[in-house]
């Protein structure tokens, strides 16, 4: 089924809409959450909040495109699992690891002002990531937004692990300049 056909049936209030976005979507938001939390009944389980996210966001929301809308609210829920879980357990895991890679690029807060200096740096991000080349951009975004390790990486892109950790490395180098130079860090 299409697309504009599922989210029609969203707009229509028709519960086969969550049926065929699991049928479609599934194993998709299923990885994200997988990659995130590294246990399938938690992947689960987020993965059909984030079908629950969907249903109660259209309408109004109208997603350009279903398969970013929902690998957003896969992440976020996933996410937010995460932080619940590590504050009870202090887990680690891929996305620990990740999170402490970027550390030295993305300052953190959450002020009124801190959270529009939080948007201002997802722009500055976004740009960065479109001048990037798009092997570069991918391998970023596999490994800092679905949370792959790096031997997944290196498989899907056909690299050795060694080449995947430079890459990112080195991308990361560039952010950090980036972000130097607009003033994000003096």
């Amino acid at each position: 089924m299409e697309d504009r056909d599922i989210i029609a049936l969203y707009l229509e209030r028709n519960q086969e809409a969550i049926a065929e976005t699991e049928k479609k979507y599934g194993r998709y938001c299923y990885s994200i959450a997988y990659n995130i939390l590294c246990n399938s009944e938690d992947a689960k389980e987020c993965v059909n909040d984030a079908l629950m996210n969907a249903w109660n966001s259209i309408p109004p929301h109208r997603p350009d495109v279903l398969s970013a809308f929902l690998g957003k609210l896969t992440r976020y829920v996933s996410l937010k699992k995460w932080r619940y879980a590590r504050t009870q357990k202090r887990g680690g895991g891929e996305i620990a690891l990740a999170y402490e890679e970027l550390s030295d690029c993305i300052p953190g807060g959450k002020s009124a002002e801190e959270e529009v200096q939080e948007k201002e740096l997802a722009k500055m991000i976004d740009c960065f990531l479109d001048e990037l080349p798009a092997i570069e951009r991918r391998i970023f975004i596999c490994r800092y937004w679905y949370f792959d390790d790096i031997a997944a990486i290196s498989k899907q892109f056909g690299f050795s692990n060694s080449k995947v950790k430079s890459m990112l490395y080195r991308t990361r180098k560039k952010l950090l300049r980036r972000l130097t130079e607009e003033g994000v860090f003096i």
